[in-house]
This record gives structure tokens, C-alpha cells and sequence, in this order.
């Protein structure tokens, strides 16, 4: 089968943009096979332009775009509008070109590496690693982190930019539960698990925030595009600030600024 017959794929003057039909309510705007940070910009850059033109009122009929590391998901309600009409628009934005660079924020994350529990794969991904545990803490703390997209469960932030020389595969054997705000590695990425569920990535620390809280006027607690560092915090405080998360009163904008 050709691309862009049944398929619904259409490729636009950018050679390397496909378009691809997602049923009748939606289609994606794929700008290439691999991940990379350019790529990812691209990405970012669009899902931007288009939350612009809809504040400015154009683009009448759609409904939201999901950024992913490579592509982006753009929904529309077909009683207001169709791909046919918000394709040409898209495309005239990236025509016109996309600014690579855009404001984003800067979210500290205070994790706590003390301890088997907190921790539990601390001292294997050293070993497997030929670190130390405090050179493994010093790698995950000085990375420069970036949310790429958000997807498996609610909250659930991919973030790219682990120390290479951190960089590990899966866990042969899933844990089938990993306990909530675990901060996880794998390969060049990390995580913080929102809720406890199944997971075969490698345990590095804990984190007191929820990723996903329902109390909050935002639950979701990280977004794409955000710049991530993490913060070294001993058990006493990692106690105390989890008592005032599970209290509802810590004050997580302390932890967030705009990054430029």
C-alpha cells in the first residue's frame, strides 16, 4: 500500500512533515521518525503557534493538541470543522516558520536518594553503571532534563536528558508495583511515577510531590516543554515536605519559574 491511500497519510512541501489521519475527530502532524531535541522543539514550537491563533480566536473548531516527542495530535469536534479545513492552516503556520525557542519553565524537584526504600535500585544501577551510589546521585542531579511529552498514565511525564553514562535498558523483570513519586531511569530518560502501578524502570529516589493531584487547580503537575532539574533532599525533609503534601499544604509554585 502507498502512503497517502488508505492509509490517510499526506506529505506537505516539507518533505520530512507527514500528516496522518487519527479517524474522523482527529489527525497527527508527524515531523519525523526519530527523537532528538530538534525534533522535539518542532513539536513543542506548533503545539505553541496553535494554543496562540486559538487565543486569537482562529482555528475555529478545534479542540486541543497532545504534543509527543516527534508528532503532534491535533482533535477537532467534525460538526465545527474538518482536517481538510485546519490542515492548510497548519501547514501555513509551519511555512511561515516555527520559532525552535519559546518561553518554558524551570520545575525543581526535590528528591530524597536515602535508603533501600527510597531508593532500592540505587546501588545496582552503580554497580552495572562501575559508579559509585553518590557518583550515580551526582550524574541524575546534574542532567539537564527536558519534559519531551506526557502518556501511560495520568501525570506521567517523560523527560529526556539523563547523563549517558547513566544510561541502562529496562529491568528484566517488571516490579508489579512501584510505589507513588518514585523518580525512575531508563536508557536517557527519567520519571516520576504519579500513582503506584506495574514498572521496569530503575528506581533511583523518591520525590514528597504528587505528580497528578486532584486538589490542585492544575493536577497535573508537570507539563511539556518544561525544564527539569532535581534537588538532593536528606529523609528529615523528604518526611516533612510529605506530610505537607499529604496535608495539602505545600506550596508547589515555590518550585516553578519561567525559564525564558
Amino acid at each position: 500500500m502507498k502512503p497517502g491511500k488508505k492509509s490517510g497519510a499526506r506529505r506537505s512541501a516539507d518533505a520530512g512533515i507527514r500528516y496522518l489521519s487519527c479517524g474522523d475527530t482527529a489527525f497527527t502532524v508527524e515531523f519525523a521518525n526519530q527523537v532528538s531535541p530538534d525534533v522535539n522543539g518542532r513539536v513543542m514550537a506548533l503545539h505553541a503557534a496553535i494554543s496562540r491563533a486559538r487565543v486569537a480566536g482562529e482555528l475555529a473548531g478545534l479542540v486541543e493538541t497532545v504534543p509527543t516527542m516527534r508528532s503532534l495530535m491535533v482533535t477537532y469536534d467534525p460538526l465545527l470543522t474538518s482536517r481538510a479545513m485546519l490542515q492548510p492552516a497548519i501547514e501555513r503556520m509551519i511555512e511561515h516558520g516555527l520559532p525552535t525557542e519559546s518561553s518554558s519553565r524551570a520545575v525543581t524537584i526535590p528528591c530524597c536518594y536515602d535508603g533501600p526504600d527510597l531508593a532500592p535500585d540505587l546501588q545496582e544501577i552503580a554497580e552495572r553503571t562501575g559508579k559509585s551510589a553518590e557518583q550515580v546521585i551526582a550524574g541524575h542531579l546534574a542532567s539537564t532534563f527536558k519534559v519531551y511529552h506526557l502518556g501511560f498514565m495520568p501525570g506521567l511525564a517523560y523527560i529526556v536528558g539523563l547523563d549517558p553514562s547513566l544510561a541502562l535498558p529496562r529491568r528484566a523483570e517488571p516490579r508489579v508495583r512501584v510505589p507513588r513519586s518514585s523518580v525512575a531511569i531508563v536508557m536517557d530518560w527519567t520519571t516520576i511515577y504519579p500513582f503506584e502501578s506495574p514498572g521496569g524502570w530503575h528506581l533511583v529516589g523518591r520525590t514528597p510531590l504528587r505528580m497528578f493531584d486532584q486538589r490542585r487547580q492544575q493536577p497535573v503537575f508537570l507539563a511539556p516543554g518544561d525544564r527539569v532539574s532535581f534537588r538532593r533532599i536528606d529523609r528529615t525533609t523528604f518526611d516533612r515536605m510529605n506530610r505537607a503534601v499529604e496535608a495539602g499544604t505545600f506550596d508547589t509554585t515555590t518550585l516553578i519559574r519561567q525559564a525564558g
